[in-house]
């Protein structure tokens, strides 16, 4: 069971920028994936979730209507694409298996990918 997330880089505020989480194949048609985030010296929070199906999706308020995520089961990949970044969207990005906005209940984890926005 693995999870891989990149994509991540330096952007400009008011920038855009698509992370990527390749799913391993059996784990991606039995589980929801999420990505969550960590500042530095703060609490990873959740960002986004999508369900198996890619039929549901939630956001966390502070990114509503910036970012979307969506999946490719052809590539068993999830996307979260992110735009109109602030220097607040600074952190590292998880990918992780599971379902919800609560980090007790996804199971697995990528190893994350830094996005850092500079003003």
């Amino acid at each position: 069971v693995q999870l891989q997330a990149s994509g991540g880089g330096l952007v400009q505020a008011g920038g855009a920028l698509k992370l990527s989480c390749a799913v391993s194949g059996r784990m991606f048609s039995s589980y929801g994936t999420g990505w969550f985030r960590q500042a530095s010296g703060k609490e990873r929070e959740f960002v986004a979730v999508i369900s198996w199906s890619g039929g549901t999706t939630y956001y966390a308020d502070s990114v509503k209507g910036r970012f979307t995520i969506s999946r490719d089961s052809a590539k068993n990949t999830v996307y979260l694409g992110m735009n109109r970044l602030k220097p607040e969207d600074t952190a590292v990005y998880y990918c992780a298996a599971g379902y919800g906005h609560r980090i007790s209940a996804y199971k697995y984890w990528g190893q994350g990918t830094l996005v850092t926005v500079s003003s």
